[in-house]
């Protein structure tokens, strides 16, 4: 793309580098997923299915449901690796309008999910102690600042910050699971009467909170173009990823249920500290604030640098202001990650988040069951197209990740159907001003 100011040509870069490795993209895919819903969900979850064999039974089934979902994400990326994650997946089998749809959303909840995270990491910031004058609000905005003159520096700069993240979170994770089973086991109860059934309802309940805990999964396909060998790469770290959280999932449940028994991990809010507090005494919740500290920066940081190359790869297909798309020689894609984080730093300040994050609930499931519809169209479409990676036993996979996303989204309906329904309106509204400004466009003159 050239620009001409004077009689001087500008020649504007809209090509990513390609400086990421495998290690990145495990790095991404774990860091995506690991955060402070394994601190908080297997209390809930035991609760709702209660016995110790169906309470890991329902951790391993959500990483198998995840792996299945991936198949479609993994094929799509591997054959047209692009930056933009989702969008880009879906503007290829679907074409621009329901790309640009899944686009904004995906962006638009990125950044409202990115100033939730913000705030977060404010609030257990002052739970350290540290900081205390100053708002929750101020913080989180510093933190953001910080992020994004981390990322000012390039590609590289921001994807070893990433990595190195994950690799402390990971770490931390084991030294909880490895104090937590070298502790003594729970008391027996001296009379723990006959086991809760498990019932169709309690097993759909805790289903969707582990998989809402395997969420983030998909995030290696946001830097497919970024990454060496994306035809083998995406998949690799993928699969990989989600096999070593579900492993770690699985470690962290047993170790609860080491010192806790299921009554005691489900009448708890913060299993994870209420169980170190057995272990540690007065210091757990020191070290688990830490631990969340950690956890929710590294996820801050990961998702600036995931919805910025939205934000970029919109642009360059035209459904977002040009300049958005300037890549500086560093890699990083500086006004498309300026205006994220940015944006970002608006909803933390204003306190809307919450109700933002609810109603983006939707359109996010929507667009993983978009994601599934594209593979299988595009295996009609374009069936000689390439595809280095392929799902085994298609259309299975894909077509039982569609289900489960329906599921999804009926049950999220049908629990929250006025914030459900803003979500879906919006959506419609994104398409709405694609086709109003495609029609303005086209009667334009030349």
């Amino acid at each position: 793309m050239t620009a001409h100011a004077g009689d001087t040509v500008i020649h504007i870069e809209q090509q990513l580098v390609r400086v990421l490795g495998i290690a990145f993209g495990l790095a991404v895919v774990i860091g995506g997923m690991v955060g402070q819903g394994i601190m908080r969900s297997p209390g809930i979850v035991a609760g709702a299915v209660g016995a110790p064999l169906a309470i890991m039974a329902v951790w391993l089934v959500g990483g198998l449901l995840s792996a299945l979902d991936a198949f479609s994400t993994a094929e799509l990326a591997a054959s047209h690796p692009r930056a933009g994650g989702p969008y880009a997946l879906a503007r290829r089998a679907f074409g621009p309008l329901a790309g640009t749809m899944i686009g904004w959303t995906d962006w638009l909840q990125g950044v409202v999910s990115i100033g939730f995270i913000a705030v977060v990491f404010g609030e257990y910031v002052h739970e350290l102690g540290l900081a205390e004058r100053a708002p929750v609000g101020l913080i989180s905005v510093l933190l953001l600042a910080s992020i994004g003159a981390l990322h000012w520096h390039g590609t590289r700069v921001c994807g070893a910050s990433q990595t190195t993240a994950t690799a402390l979170k990971a770490l931390m994770m084991l030294g909880l699971v490895a104090a937590l089973a070298l502790a003594p086991g729970a008391p027996a109860d001296p009379s723990p009467g006959p086991s809760p059934a498990v019932t169709l309802a309690g097993v759909v309940i805790a289903l969707r909170l582990t998989l809402t805990t395997y969420a983030g999964w998909n995030a290696s396909c946001y830097f497919s173009e970024e990454m060496h060998e994306p035809e083998r790469n995406v998949a690799r770290a993928t699969f990989m990823g989600i096999g070593l959280v579900t492993l770690l999932y699985l470690a962290v449940n047993a170790a609860l249920l080491h010192v806790m028994t299921p009554a005691q991990l489900a009448s708890s809010k913060l299993p994870a500290a209420d169980a170190l507090q057995r272990t540690l005494g007065g210091s757990s919740g020191l070290v688990i604030t830490i631990i969340a500290v950690i956890s929710v920066g590294a996820i801050a940081n990961l998702m600036c640098m995931q919805f910025t190359r939205v934000a970029f790869a919109v642009s360059r297909d035209g459904a977002l202001p040009a300049f958005l798309s300037q890549v500086a020689p560093g890699g990083t894609p500086r006004l498309a990650m300026v205006t994220t984080i940015g944006f970002a730093m608006l909803f933390a300040a204003s306190g809307t988040y919450e109700t933002l994050v609810t109603i983006a609930a939707v359109p996010g499931s929507l667009i993983l069951l978009a994601i599934d519809l594209a593979a299988m169209r595009l295996r009609r479409i374009e069936p000689d197209l390439p595809r280095p990676f392929r799902m085994p036993l298609f259309p299975l996979p894909a077509l039982v990740g569609a289900l489960c996303n329906i599921a999804i989204i009926a049950a999220m309906v049908w629990q929250d159907p006025a914030n459900s329904l803003i979500g879906i309106v919006l959506l419609a509204c994104v398409g709405v001003v694609y086709i109003a400004r495609d029609a303005l466009v086209r009667r334009a003159p030349a």
